[in-house]
């Protein structure tokens, strides 16, 4: 019975959701035994609290400077990035003991990585140990930073066929890339009419229903898109998704229906899959697992607030695809959502252009190609 070590790191919901995805998805193969792990849990409490810390200060309250960090650190040299990475896992292993002793204790088969921590990590053990066992990294962005790029790799799991080939001109060996699609939980890949959903969640079934995903975004911003909206003079709902962004439902409450355009206000939600199935377009920032389950449903988007660094490029993939529109105002989001339901022909193009490059079996192709080679 091969055993499957995944690693994730807590940075993000994106990451856990992908490892989450992919356990899913072992799980259907009876003679295989998995365990996912947070990278982070296992290093010292200084070093875990200063990075999440640092991750959500800077993304969230100084994302120029996240920008530049992020794009300043990627390395354009394919050796002086590894370099770089190995380098860097060195300095960091001093804080990971307890990772290495997990690993240790676990003696996996394989090792799949969906975040860079745990990946560099295991590259320095593998030279160090001289351990056998493959190696894999799920990419959970549209378009890799170069510190997903280790030694010790034996694939890597890739977005889509532009992913490939910005990596390939970068100087990755072509034969390590697998187009796969990022990791998203299996119930996508499962049929959900939209009336079905709309009659499941009472929703309307003859106007149209927009839902706002707006837990990582400003509450004054989400505020000002909301308004536009509802002053719209077209019939249909508006579903905003709050999650735990308490601040957000706060700065909502006083909002009413308008004259045409219904608000329905969602805190924490269990069926966002079914709500994106259900509606006609879905306003979001654009983390790599947020889009690649709305792409993978075959709803269009409008991309609003990406944080700098790994969501812009995500925004600027979608927008390549032709399946979602990326904005920087929140004044322009009612005039876009008016424009796409007056042209039902661009919303349905961008719809078949979400359906071509969605992938909702991707979870089970990683799998079934990793077994594959474990079976060579």
């Amino acid at each position: 019975m091969p055993r499957i070590l995944i690693f994730h790191a807590s940075l993000g919901s994106g990451h856990i959701h992908a490892a989450n995805a992919l356990g899913e998805a072992f799980s259907r193969y009876a003679d295989v035994e998995v365990q996912i792990e947070d990278a982070l849990a296992y290093a010292s409490p200084i070093l875990r609290e200063t990075l999440i810390r640092a991750y959500e200060q800077l993304s969230e309250k100084a994302p120029q400077l996240y920008r530049l960090i992020y794009e300043g650190s990627d390395v354009s040299d394919l050796k002086d990035s590894m370099s770089n990475t190995l380098l860097l896992s060195k300095i960091e292993r001093p804080f990971f003991r307890k990772f290495e002793q997990l690993i240790k204790q676990a003696a996996p088969d394989v090792f799949i990585c969906v975040q860079q921590i745990p990946s560099r990590l295991v590259q320095l053990f593998k030279q160090e140990f001289d351990w056998p066992q493959p190696h894999y990294v799920v990419i959970t962005d549209a378009v890799a930073h170069s510190t997903w790029i280790n030694y010790e790799v034996d694939g890597y799991f890739l977005a889509s066929d532009l992913t490939a080939s910005i990596l390939t001109k970068q100087g990755v060996d072509p034969e390590l890339l697998h187009v796969t699609g990022i990791p998203v939980k299996l119930e996508i890949a499962e049929a959900k009419p939209a009336r079905q959903m709309r009659e499941r969640h009472d929703l309307p079934l003859d106007t149209p229903v927009i839902a706002l995903f707006g837990g990582g975004l400003q509450p004054r911003r989400v505020r000002l898109m909301v308004a536009g909206l509802l002053e719209s003079p077209f019939a249909g709902t508006l579903a905003v998704v709050a999650g735990r962004n308490h601040a957000l439902g706060t700065a909502l409450a006083d909002l009413e229906d308008g004259p045409a355009m219904r608000l329905r206000s969602l805190g924490q939600i269990d069926f966002v899959d079914d709500l994106i199935a259900a509606s006609d377009l879905v306003i979001t920032k654009a983390g790599g697992l947020i889009a690649s389950e709305v792409m993978a449903r075959g709803t269009p988007m409008v991309i609003v607030d990406p944080i700098p660094g790994q969501e812009e490029w995500n925004a600027d993939a979608i927008a390549a695809y032709g399946a979602g529109i990326q904005l920087r105002l929140p004044e322009m989001v009612a005039p876009t959502v008016q424009f796409l339901l007056s042209a039902p022909e661009h919303l349905a193009f961008m719809r078949s252009q979400a359906r071509k490059y969605g992938r909702p079996t991707a979870a089970l192709a990683v799998v079934e190609s990793i077994l594959a080679r474990l079976s060579v």
